[in-house]
């Protein structure tokens, strides 16, 4: 191929196929490619030709747009998915926050004397009454409220912590880093197995600031254990004039279905056990966005409030918002508005029934199989819940590709691949019948 018959950049950007393409990706896109074409008629190397150059660039853009966010059918059975956006904010409490999301508001204006106000005030209030704290502040994560509290009240000092808590959550993060770089000093004490009471005791010396108990997110210690309850803790941090901290990871209201909380008490029953202070994530078993809720003693709240990281760390009003209306919606009762309460509160029987719904719409019905899923967002590893899945025929990895290219994840198990109901959105229904249908033929 000459130089004088590679495609025009203009011609390119104008073809039918290219239509719905966001134009400056897909030009940065052909130039490239073409560079590419010219370089080969350089070194007198064989170019592609014009269609095959189209087919290149229409291949780069298409790799570019399956990037983008796009819903998806969640069909795995993990309600709190942490690759599929966990938890999953109901419409209705989106329709709430709009007006404030698409305006100008008081975010920061006091609007009785008109002057600057503090996004968090509102806020605050909400989660103190929901949760019976004596305050609240919101940082954008929670490995975000961890470094942020230990900067605070542990910078240039020692923070305790047992062996067995030292984890690592999603994204290679470990605490025992956030902590190095929050500029505490980490002081391993226990083992991995067994940690005691009398080890947070001989670990405290002149220069220990805090004493921290992480709860253990993705994994489960079994067998030969022992560990520290967070109230002995509070009570020997008091007892020696230091902070004692809990970083939860994930909070919950009220009770869960399916005995889900037998080992971990709601947040409320934390606070109420005397902790000073506790962290955790707004989505999760919370079921609203993803953020950092800190919670615990008023006067601690307003040091956290003066450290100057925390203007690095502050959430927006799309945040605020969103997380405001899932607080009053549980201060109301209005449980059937989060959307992860209601999928974990699913009973089989509602499931089989949706499962009958399902096959009744089907060209081919699918085998109907109980199973159990797991709850997901490094909550509760080890603790299974029962679950209802379709089970589509043939083979199993091909399977999953056809359904993922189709925005359908599901999971494979027992060499079967599996749509396990349970985390399946009633709105996603009807979509999924079709896709179903359209894979199957």
């Amino acid at each position: 191929m000459d130089f004088k018959n590679l495609p025009q950049i203009d011609r390119i950007l104008n073809l039918e196929c290219f239509k719905d393409a966001l134009k400056p990706i897909l030009s940065q896109i052909s130039r490239v490619v073409l560079n590419e074409q010219r370089e080969l008629i350089k070194l007198g190397e064989t170019a592609l030709n014009q269609e095959q150059i189209i087919e290149k660039i229409a291949s780069e853009y298409n790799a570019y747009k399956i990037s983008q966010l796009t819903p998806i059918i969640n069909a795995t059975g993990v309600s709190i998915h942490t690759n599929l956006g966990r938890s999953v904010i109901d419409e209705r409490i989106y329709e709430r926050a709009k007006d404030i999301i698409c305006s100008y508001s008081n975010l920061e204006y006091n609007l009785e004397n008109g002057s600057r106000g503090n996004r968090y005030d509102y806020a605050a209030k909400l989660l103190r009454t929901l949760f019976g704290s004596e305050d609240a502040l919101i940082v954008n994560n929670n490995a975000s409220a961890v470094f942020l509290v230990l900067n605070t009240f542990a910078k240039g000092g020692e923070t305790i912590v047992s062996r067995g808590e030292l984890v690592e959550i999603g994204g290679n993060f470990r605490i025992p880093e956030v902590m190095n770089a929050s500029g505490t000093v980490l002081k391993e004490i226990g083992t991995t197995n067994k940690t005691r009471l009398s080890d947070y005791e001989n670990a405290i010396n002149e220069n220990t600031k805090m004493l921290l108990k992480v709860h253990r997110s993705n994994f489960d210690i079994v067998g030969f254990s022992d560990s520290v309850e967070a109230s002995e803790i509070s009570d020997l941090a008091r007892q020696n004039n230091l902070l004692d901290y809990y970083d939860l990871g994930s909070g919950y209201v009220g009770e869960l279905p399916y005995n889900l909380g037998k080992d971990e008490p709601a947040v409320d029953k934390i606070l109420q056990s005397g902790v000073s202070l506790i962290s955790f994530s707004g989505d999760k078993l919370l079921g609203s966005v993803q953020c950092g809720i800190i919670l615990g003693k008023k006067e601690l709240i307003a040091r956290l409030r003066k450290n100057q990281l925390l203007r690095m760390l502050r959430v927006d009003k799309v945040i605020i918002s969103l997380l405001c209306e899932s607080a009053k919606a549980y201060i109301n009762k209005e449980f059937s508005l989060i959307t992860t309460l209601n999928e974990l509160y699913k009973s089989t029987n509602e499931l089989e029934i949706l499962a009958n719904l399902i096959n009744e719409n089907l060209a081919e019905p699918l085998e109907i199989l109980t199973t159990q899923t797991f709850v997901g967002g490094g909550t509760m590893p080890n603790k299974k819940i029962p679950s209802i899945a379709l089970v589509v025929k043939g083979n199993a990895k091909k399977n999953e590709q056809n359904f993922r290219a189709e925005g359908v994840i599901g999971r494979i198990e027992n060499d079967k691949f599996l749509l396990d109901l349970r985390s399946v959105l009633q709105k996603d229904v009807k979509k999924l019948i079709n896709i179903i249908n359209k894979v199957s033929k």
